[in-house]
């Protein structure tokens, strides 16, 4: 991955917790990594866990940016946000969702797109 990706992906990342939180999120854990997959940001909302995916675009050459979680990176997700609940109290949330957000970072603007409940268990 190239240095502009990388910085592209962490500058949405910011621009996602900072909307989460505006929303009224509490972030629980950004960047978490296991050997399955890496979870951009983990956040609370009353009794959901909600595991965020990321994805950051500056144009539309590739696709929507939510056209990048594809049935593979979902089933890491999963494993990955698994891993994590292993590791917290089993009544901390009463549900648990997967969200994508898509940040378009434009000349004029930034937009952000989220899409909650965008992919489930099974």
């Amino acid at each position: 991955m190239t240095q502009y990706r990388k910085q592209l992906g962490r500058s949405g990342e910011q621009e996602a917790v900072r909307h989460l939180i505006e929303s009224g999120y509490t972030i629980v854990e950004t960047n978490y990594t296991t050997r399955f997959a890496e979870i951009d940001i983990i956040a609370a909302t009353q009794d959901c866990l909600v595991f965020v995916e990321v994805k950051a675009r500056t144009s539309l050459k590739k696709g929507l940016p939510k056209e990048a979680v594809h049935a593979a990176k979902q089933h890491k997700i999963i494993q990955a946000a698994r891993q994590f609940l292993k590791t917290q109290p089993s009544t901390a949330w009463r549900h648990i969702r997967f969200d994508v957000m898509e940040i378009f970072f434009e000349p004029a603007q930034t937009r952000i797109n989220h899409i909650p409940h965008a992919f489930h268990i099974g």
